[in-house]
C-alpha cells in the first residue's frame, strides 16, 4: 500500500491492537505486516532490527523505525490526529490538566491494569491455543486483582464518561486490546457486573475505529461476545 505506515507483528495481540486502533481513529493508511508468531520470527535478525526487544509490534514510517505500543500510539496521535486532521484530540495536548490526566490514565492502564487481566487471558485463551493447561491459581490470583482495579475504575467512570474526563483519550484506547480478550473469556463478567465499566465499554465498541480492532482481537480467540458481558 503506497504511502502506507507499516505495522510487523499480528493483528489480533492485544499490543498491536492498541497502534491500529489510534491508526483507525486518525484514519492513517496502514499496513499489518505478520509474523510467524510459532516460528519465532520476531526473534529473527530482520525483526531485531526493528525492535532489538524481540517483541511486537514495530512500526515504520519511512525511514523511521519505532517500537513501544504506546510511544508508536503517541506518535501517530501526534502526526496524524487533532482538530486540524479533522479527528478526535485523543492526547488533548492543548489543555495541560486534561494532557496530565490522560498520562496518569496511561500509567494506571500499564502499571495496575495489564499486569491483571494478561495474566488472566494468558491462563485462559493462550494456553489452551497452544495446548497448555490452565493455573486456576494463577487465574484467581489475577481476577481478585483485577475486580480490585476495576473497582477503582467503576468509582472514576460514575463522575465522568471516560477515565482522563468528559472526553476518549488514549487512555481509554490503550485498554482496547485486552480488554477484547477478556471479553472472550467467562471474567467479562468483571466488566458486565459494573454498571459504570459496562457503559464505559459500550460507549467504546460504539466507535468504529473500536468495533472494528476489538472485532479482529475477538474473532482470533472465538466468537464475538456481547459488549455487556
Amino acid at each position: 500500500m503506497e504511502g502506507a505506515v507499516k505495522v510487523y507483528g499480528v493483528a489480533a495481540s492485544p499490543f498491536v491492537a492498541t497502534v491500529l486502533v489510534c491508526l483507525e481513529e486518525v484514519g492513517a493508511a496502514y499496513e499489518v505486516v505478520p509474523l510467524d508468531m510459532a516460528a519465532r520470527e520476531q526473534k529473527s535478525p530482520h525483526h531485531l532490527a526493528r525492535n532489538p526487544l524481540g517483541k511486537i509490534p514495530a512500526f515504520e514510517d519511512g525511514d523511521l523505525m519505532l517500537f513501544e505500543s504506546r510511544a508508536i500510539a503517541r506518535y501517530v496521535l501526534l502526526k496524524y490526529g487533532g482538530a486540524a486532521a479533522g479527528s478526535p484530540d485523543l492526547l488533548r495536548e492543548g489543555n495541560l490538566a486534561e494532557s496530565a490526566a490522560v498520562d496518569v490514565w496511561l500509567e494506571v492502564e500499564a502499571h495496575q491494569y495489564l499486569p491483571p487481566v494478561s495474566h488472566v487471558v494468558r491462563e485462559c485463551l493462550i494456553q489452551p491455543m497452544i495446548g497448555g493447561a490452565r493455573d486456576q491459581r494463577v487465574v484467581d490470583e489475577n481476577v481478585a486483582k483485577l475486580r480490585a482495579v476495576l473497582d477503582v475504575y467503576d468509582a472514576r467512570l460514575g463522575k465522568q464518561a471516560y477515565l482522563a474526563g468528559d472526553f476518549v483519550s488514549l487512555a481509554d484506547l490503550a485498554h482496547v486490546g485486552f480488554t477484547a480478550m477478556l471479553m472472550c473469556t467467562e471474567y467479562k463478567v468483571l466488566v458486565g457486573e459494573r454498571g459504570n465499566v459496562r457503559a464505559w465499554w459500550e460507549r467504546l465498541m460504539a466507535r468504529p475505529a473500536v468495533a472494528k480492532v476489538a472485532g479482529i482481537v475477538a474473532a482470533a480467540f472465538g466468537p464475538p461476545p456481547p459488549s455487556s458481558g
